[in-house]
């Protein structure tokens, strides 16, 4: 077992290669010292809509990507609250404020129109180096 290397990122000679907070931590730290990405209590026992969430989750990360670009910096965290989907991440700082709560709105509008609920974009703002955790 410790000799797995799935989700682990090789050290490089001189550690130029810079890791977020998500990627820096291995995968059986999922739970303990990271959270998920997606969160929904859909995939209980007798949960409603497990497998529709799941390709909800999926329809919004593809929808953000391709809306958003090359903007987010972090990765997309999804948050199911009762009938309300909250959407969080951190984004590059490049454009005026004016463009980004363009985005905003937008994102809001159209997913909300296609998801039949509420959903709700919770974004930070940062340069390019503010999200570095280490390098190896």
């Amino acid at each position: 077992m410790n000799k797995s290397q799935s989700g682990r990122y090789k050290i490089t000679n001189k550690r130029s290669r810079p890791l977020t907070y998500e990627m820096a931590k291995p995968p059986y730290e999922i739970a303990h010292k990271k959270s998920w990405n997606s969160w929904n209590t859909s995939n209980i026992i007798n949960g409603n809509r497990p497998m529709e969430c799941a390709v909800e989750d999926l329809f919004i990360r593809k929808f953000l990507t391709g809306t958003w670009c090359t903007l987010f910096l972090s990765e997309i965290i999804i948050k199911r609250n009762h009938n309300m989907i909250r959407i969080a991440g951190i984004v590059k700082k490049s454009y005026d404020p004016i463009k980004y709560y363009f985005l905003i709105g937008y994102t809001e509008e159209l997913l909300s129109y296609y998801l039949h609920c509420p959903v709700k974009l919770e974004l930070q703002s940062a340069m390019n180096e503010d999200i570095i955790f280490k390098y190896i």
